[in-house]
């Protein structure tokens, strides 16, 4: 398939990694638990079939985490693609009302229906609840997809069509622990 004209040409643009929530400083706290996923390593290629699509499935990658705190209440999950050229990270998952005794969430279980009880999933990327897979633009280069976890030590009053402005006007303060793990994701 030839280049992407548009894809070259916004080549060297990206919100960058100072634009992740991972960066805001309201939100930092010791990464003392190890989020990871069965399907590829930190920094690794996220597999093709994990891809987004606008129609069809958007099947999420399996997740595992050691043990939070023990002070923990609730775990959120956001996913972020800092790659994207236009001004702000795209939110790939935003999932609440993880369970801090979990140990991971099984592959497709950040969809609509997920097998694991309590998730609540706000909208992400085009207006997704649940996952939605990478989509970046063909030719554009390599986006990292970044899987942030964080332990708060109380959980979540939200509305049931929350947003990532909702998640983030609740957590400031409240952030104990968190866990990142970056997967890549290109299309030529």
């Amino acid at each position: 398939m030839p280049a992407n004209p548009l894809g070259l040409m916004l080549r060297n643009r990206g919100a960058g990694e100072k634009t992740l929530l991972w960066a805001r400083p309201e939100l930092q706290a010791p990464e003392s638990f190890m989020l990871t996923s069965p399907e590829f390593e930190h920094g690794a290629a996220i597999p093709e079939r994990f891809r987004g699509h606008l129609f069809g499935p958007n099947i999420s990658p399996a997740l595992v985490w050691t043990l939070p705190p023990a002070d923990s209440s609730e775990l959120v999950l956001i996913a972020q693609d800092p790659d994207v050229p236009f001004g702000k990270p795209a939110t790939h998952a935003l999932t609440v009302g993880i369970d801090p005794l979990l140990r991971g969430i099984p592959e497709n279980g950040l969809g609509q229906s997920s097998p694991a009880a309590g998730l609540r999933h706000g909208k992400g990327a085009l207006g997704h609840r649940g996952w939605a897979g990478p989509m970046p633009i063909r030719s554009h280069g390599p986006h990292a997809y970044v899987f942030q976890l964080f332990a708060l030590d109380h959980r979540l009053d939200l509305p049931d069509s929350f947003t990532l402005g909702d998640v983030l006007r609740a957590m400031p303060g409240h952030v104990i622990a968190r866990a990142r793990l970056d997967g890549m994701y290109e299309i030529r």
